[in-house]
Formats: C-alpha cells, sequence, structure tokens
C-alpha cells in the first residue's frame, strides 16, 4: 500500500481521508483522545495553525470561516492548502524557521501539516467511532523519521509520553503510542 511519494498527492489522499473522518462525525462535542480536547478541537487545531506558521513567514493561506461549523472549516482549509500546494512557486519558496531545517513551502506543509492530519486522524476516528485506518506503510515510515529524533519531540512539549506496545504491535498501534497516545483509548460512555 503506502502513500504517495509526490507531496500533493499525499496530500489528496490524508486530506480526503481526514474530510470522510469529519463528515462522518455526528458529536463534536465528543471527548478526544487529547487531554482537554473534544472532536470539534481536532479540527480546530488543525485549521488554525498552518496558517499561523504560514503567516510568520509572509505566507497567506485562506482562512476558514470562522462562524461555519467544523465540516464547513476544515472544507475551506483543504483547499486553501491544496491551492497553495499546487502552486508550482510553493516549491521554490524557501522557508526558514529555527524550529526546522531550511525547506521548501511545499516540503514545509507536506513535513509539518500533512502528517499533522494523518496523525490526528487517528484522534478524530477514535473521539466519534470511527476506523482510522491509517496506511500501515505510511506509519512505518513516519516512524522511521521520528524515533532518532525522538528526544527533540518530546522536549518540544507536542508529544506525550511513548506509550509502552507489544514489540509485535501493528504499525498504526506502534505509531500512536509512539506520539503519546494509548492506543486502547476508547471515548468513555456517555
Amino acid at each position: 500500500m503506502g502513500l504517495p511519494t509526490d507531496e500533493v498527492a499525499r496530500f489528496d489522499v490524508v486530506a480526503a481521508r481526514f474530510c470522510g473522518l469529519v463528515r462522518g462525525t455526528t458529536d463534536w462535542s465528543a471527548p478526544a483522545p487529547v487531554d482537554g480536547w473534544v472532536a470539534r478541537d481536532v479540527v480546530e487545531h488543525l485549521v488554525t495553525w498552518l496558517p499561523g506558521l504560514l503567516g510568520a513567514h509572509g505566507v497567506q493561506l485562506g482562512a476558514a470561516p470562522v462562524d461555519a461549523g467544523p465540516v464547513a472549516r476544515w472544507e475551506a482549509h483543504a483547499v486553501a492548502v491544496r491551492d497553495l500546494l499546487a502552486d508550482p512557486a510553493s516549491r521554490d519558496r524557501l522557508v526558514q524557521d529555527p524550529h526546522f531545517p531550511p525547506m521548501s513551502l511545499t516540503q514545509v506543509v507536506d513535513r509539518l501539516w500533512t502528517t499533522d492530519v494523518f496523525l490526528h486522524s487517528w484522534d478524530l476516528a477514535r473521539a466519534t467511532g470511527q476506523e482510522p485506518g491509517l496506511d500501515p506503510e505510511h506509519c512505518l515510515e513516519l516512524l522511521a523519521g521520528m524515533e532518532p529524533a525522538e528526544q527533540m519531540m518530546r522536549s518540544s512539549g507536542q508529544y506525550g509520553p511513548r506509550v509502552a506496545v507489544p514489540e509485535d504491535a501493528d504499525p498504526q498501534t506502534r505509531l500512536v503510542a509512539f506520539v503519546g497516545r494509548d492506543p486502547a483509548w476508547s471515548a468513555p460512555p456517555t
């Protein structure tokens, strides 16, 4: 299986999967696996942090309508990100930030945001009783890239402690445990 290697194509697959989860959500106040978050917060996080990061580098990303619900906010944001990625100038624009090595705007969106959408797909799916269905090969690729940077990642405060799982756990379980989620987490009964 695996995801496409092209950043735009990879975005399309990851964003479409997340869009399906967003559209399948019926309770936006359902608790999520991130402490203090509900399902709505997962979407809100994804539609707000990238515009802030890019804005700090002079890149304006179309804003998701503030007064819209999570589905409309996600869909508008995904279109804006897709338009940015499809712009050939994004491959040539260098982003220099003290928190990561210099890379193109396309690489920033792919490595940071598309990866975040992929990871948070698990959160939204678990919060709303849907199947996460994370691509196993991509889970292994992410793990291979993250494990050497574990200390830096944990010190950022963006990831919780690694959760212990059996050595023979499937790739999705290993990845979510690595980023600090309890793979056995389920929403409390209502």
